[in-house]
């Protein structure tokens, strides 16, 4: 059966601003080793036996990689796999099948941390885009989030000084 375009996949496909969003992603996208990091992780990676069949290792390094540019958190993540279809795209995902939810995205980022293989991939780029001529700078992105904080958790602030409490 021909896997065929939703009809918000095809509404997308008509617009004619790309956003900066797109436009950062395209641009990773032609400039990451992918398949060079994909090897790398190969080996570490889970083989499907049984329960659920693992994302390829190039989705979830590529939803990895958004996570990092962005700094968000599992959670955030997740739901801007849902939101955005630039991320989808980007990752190789589509609606019409599974997104991997906040734990998948968690348990990833532990097989990355495990043995320093993060701090190696990511090393890897870095090298690799130097050779292209681009740098790679740390910055932030600030991803706003509203936390609900019992009542004895407040801040209040005395005479110039914080303190906690009613």
């Amino acid at each position: 059966m021909m896997d065929l375009p939703s009809l918000a996949e095809l509404d997308y496909q008509q617009k004619r601003h790309r956003t900066r969003r797109e436009v950062f992603l395209e641009r990773m996208d032609s400039l990451t080793p992918w398949q060079r990091l994909e090897e790398r992780i190969r080996p570490h990676y889970p083989q499907s036996e049984k329960g659920r069949r693992p994302y390829p290792p190039s989705v979830m390094l590529r939803v990895h990689m958004v996570q990092l540019c962005y700094n968000l958190s599992d959670p955030a993540m997740e739901d801007l796999l849902y939101e955005a279809d630039s991320v989808r795209r980007f990752a190789g995902l589509r609606l019409s099948e599974p997104i991997p939810d906040e734990s998948t995205i968690l348990h990833f980022r532990h097989l990355l941390e495990q043995d320093q293989l993060g701090q190696g991939l990511f090393g890897e780029i870095k090298d690799h885009l130097e050779e292209q001529g681009v740098r790679l700078r740390e910055g932030t992105i600030v991803d706003a989030t509203i936390i609900e904080a019992p009542s004895s958790t407040r801040t209040v602030l005395v005479n110039g000084t914080r303190r906690c409490g009613r």
